[in-house]
Formats: structure tokens, C-alpha cells, sequence
């Protein structure tokens, strides 16, 4: 019985040997959880022996816990590298479209071949379907979601329809003696221009100018050009001004609260001037406010300023940059102003992280006593913050390893002399004569 007893020992200490040892193997991976090997001892009786001289049969493993305790953060530069703050495991999964999910803290993710956020075993990072201009989640549910994509480009071209624009004509200003010459800088006061797009996402420079009248007083004649060429003129000689703006003896529109009549830029002329095969669809509305229709054109003894200059047309946009807020969303930002929420990264927790089975790759999957994973959304509840260009560290105090190591192998000593000396007896006892 001795023999089992101290044989038990040493298989208890070699497991513990070999827990810790693992634990330090593994100091530097990245979402890392220690392990810790529990232990109970063995005791058998039957009904007729007595409880009170039974001696126990060893000890035996009772589990290997691993132990769920945040780590450390190690900031990056690479805005892909996510990690979590709280309880919260990432979703992936091994294909598009499998629901065999595997949950993991290592946030190492990068873009595949086709753009998917993948990790180092090329599973695919989940996420929740939002709406593109708001990042709204439409679906918090693990059935719903999809493996997140980066676009490298911003969808279709879209052909300016609109022009915004607000500024301080200067009060000062003397009018020009001659008449609108785009060549010639003495015959207009002020000018500025804006890049607008075709159907095609073809950039046209719009040049508007701008000649203050004397009859009648505060008024100012507005000219437009595109590429050059002055619209709304059938004789070149003599152009004729697009619209004319006018001003109270305070600087104000006249016509407030409404705004200015608006300039029409008359796409049939535009698309005369395009020569690319593009088209403007409709006449490009030239509005003398800002977007928001709060602001407009003043006339004030102070030097020409653009306040607000805008169109809607777009290009096709280039990524630029991703952002990742702690919510999980991601916005995709293009060179062309084009700003769109792609995705929500997916999160879980368990009700006993403990009873989650390792696959391996400081992943785990879920399992009867690890209970159903809940999804939700990050930053909310338990479920943590997310932190870009992040990693989370192994959890690991190798201090405190080093030192559990010392105690398994004195346990294991301890257990071998134990059984050296049951050998002892033995071969005392098998000496008599």
C-alpha cells in the first residue's frame, strides 16, 4: 500500500512539475492563461472497516484549472492588434460560414489574401452586421455573424449634383472698370475653386469669381468657369454671370431668412466639356449656403475669407486608415472623404471560463461545463472594452512559477524517498532467516 501511496506522490508532483513548467514556456504568449494543477486526496473504505484507523491511499489530480485573471497590456503600432479589458473572448472561426466557433484573448490578428481579419492559424475574426453611416448594430447574436472584411476601395463613383458654398465678400472692395475677363486678374475681385466629380469620378476644378457692383450698391455679379471655361456665356466675349448676390447695408443677404437664389450649373454644358464619356446626370446646383443651411455669404469691411466650401460628389476612394473605438467598431476612412463603419467585432463570455476545453493556440472552445456562450456587444456590461493597437501579455508571474517550481521538486524528492524507504523496509524483512 505504501509503495501506491508515495507512487501517487510522484505522479501528483510530476504534474505539477509539468504545469509549471508549461506556464513558463509560455511567459510571452500573447493572450496566455496559467494553468494550476489542483489536487484531492484518495480515500477508500468499506462499510465494515473502521473510519477512525483507515489511512488514506494518496493523492490524485484532480483538475488542471486554468486561470482567467487579465494581463498586462503591450501597446503596438499595428491598429489591427486588439486586446480585450475584461471577460470578454473574441469569436473565430476556422472557414467563412462555419458556426464551429472557436473563442480566443489573442488579438494578433492581420488581413489575409483576400482582406479578412485573420489570426496566426487563419481563423477568421466574427463580427456583428452594422449600418455603414452610423455603426448602429443591427444583430447581437452569434447566428448573425459574418467574418470581418477590409475594402480597399470605397464604392461606386457619385457625380456632383451640389455645391456649398458661404464667404466674406470684402465691403472695400472697388468694382473693376472692365469687364469679366477670366485671363485678366483687373476684372474681378475675389475667386476661389473646389474639385467636383463626374460619373465616372473624374476630378473637374469649378472656379467661381467674384465682381462687386456699384448699381446697385452692395451687390456682387458671381461668374463660374469649369475647367477653365466660363459657363452660362454663348459669346465667349461677352460672358454673363451665373448669379448675382445681394447685400443689406449690414452685411447681410438681403433675402434673408431665405437663402440666396441659388446658381444652376446646366449639365448639358457640363457634359460639353467633360470629353471623357462621363456624365453629369443632372444640373450641379450651385447653393450660396453651407450644407447645413445655417450659415451664409456676408459682406463686411474685412478682407475675402471661404467660410465654408463643400460638394457631394465622391471618387472612388483608397483606404487610408481603420479605426477601431472600444465598442468594437470599425471605420474605414478613403481618400475621398468617404467614411464607413464596416463591421463590430463579436464577443461572448461563459458563465465558467474554467470549463472551457483547449483547441490549442491559446484558443478554447465551449463545452457542457463551460455553459452556452453569451453574445455581446464590447463595452457594455462584463463583457470589456476593446483596445486597439494592443496586446494583452500572458497572464503568467514568473516569480511566482520559479517558486512553485522549487515546491514540486522537493515534493517529488520527499515522495522518492518515501518510496526508498518502503524499499528498504522490504528488503529488510526479506533478509530474516
Amino acid at each position: 500500500m505504501s509503495f501506491n501511496i508515495a507512487l501517487s506522490g510522484i505522479a501528483a508532483a510530476q504534474k505539477d512539475l509539468d504545469t509549471t513548467a508549461n506556464n513558463i514556456a509560455n511567459v510571452n504568449t500573447t493572450g496566455f492563461k496559467e494553468s494550476r494543477a489542483e489536487f484531492a486526496d484518495v480515500f477508500a473504505s468499506s462499510v465494515f472497516q473502521s473510519g477512525k484507523t483507515k489511512v488514506g491511499d494518496g493523492v490524485r489530480t484532480a483538475t488542471v484549472a486554468q486561470q482567467f485573471q487579465q494581463g498586462s497590456l503591450q501597446f503596438t503600432s499595428n491598429s489591427l492588434d486588439l486586446a480585450i479589458t475584461g471577460d470578454g473572448f473574441f469569436v473565430t472561426g476556422s472557414e467563412i460560414g462555419s458556426r464551429d466557433y472557436i473563442y480566443t484573448r489573442s488579438g494578433a490578428f492581420k488581413l489575409d489574401s483576400n482582406n479578412f481579419l485573420v489570426n496566426n492559424d487563419g481563423s477568421f475574426l466574427q463580427g456583428y452586421p452594422v449600418d455603414s453611416s452610423s455603426g448602429a448594430t443591427t444583430s447581437v447574436s452569434l447566428s448573425t455573424t459574418l467574418p470581418i472584411q477590409i475594402p480597399t476601395t470605397a464604392g461606386a463613383p457619385n457625380a456632383t449634383s451640389e455645391i456649398f458654398v458661404t464667404m466674406n465678400l470684402d465691403s472695400r472692395a472697388v468694382s473693376p472698370t472692365l469687364g469679366f475677363d477670366i485671363a485678366d486678374r483687373n476684372t474681378y475681385n475675389s475667386t476661389t475653386s473646389t474639385t467636383v466629380y463626374d460619373s465616372l469620378g473624374q476630378a473637374h476644378i469649378v472656379s467661381t469669381y467674384f465682381v462687386k457692383n456699384d448699381t446697385p450698391l452692395n451687390s456682387w455679379e458671381v461668374y463660374v468657369a469649369f475647367n477653365g471655361n466660363v459657363l452660362n456665356s454663348p459669346d465667349p466675349a461677352n460672358p454673363t454671370a451665373t448669379s448675382t448676390l445681394q447685400f443689406t447695408s449690414s452685411g447681410t443677404p438681403e433675402t434673408l431668412p431665405a437663402p440666396f437664389a441659388n446658381g444652376v450649373l446646366s449639365a448639358t454644358e457640363l457634359n460639353a466639356l467633360v470629353g471623357n464619356g462621363a456624365t453629369f446626370n443632372t444640373d450641379v446646383q450651385l447653393r450660396y449656403s453651407d450644407e447645413s443651411g445655417t450659415r451664409n455669404p456676408t459682406q463686411y469691411a474685412s478682407n475675402f475669407e471661404v467660410g465654408s466650401l463643400s460638394q457631394n460628389g465622391t471618387t472612388v476612394g483608397r483606404l487610408t486608415g481603420l479605426d477601431i473605438d472600444p465598442s468594437g467598431k470599425i471605420r474605414a476612412t478613403y481618400s475621398n472623404g468617404d467614411q464607413q463603419f464596416l463591421s463590430q467585432v463579436a464577443m461572448v463570455r461563459f458563465a465558467n471560463p474554467q470549463g472551457l476545453n483547449q483547441a490549442g493556440a491559446t484558443s478554447w472552445r465551449s463545452s457542457l461545463g463551460s455553459g452556452e456562450p453569451l453574445a455581446g456587444e464590447p463595452n457594455s456590461g462584463t463583457f470589456g472594452t476593446i483596445q486597439s493597437a494592443a496586446l494583452e501579455q500572458s497572464n503568467v508571474n514568473l516569480t511566482t512559477e520559479l517558486v512553485d517550481l522549487i515546491n514540486a521538486q522537493r515534493n517529488f524528492q520527499a515522495n522518492s524517498r518515501a518510496l526508498e524507504v518502503n524499499s528498504t523496509l522490504q528488503q529488510t524483512i526479506l533478509q530474516i532467516r
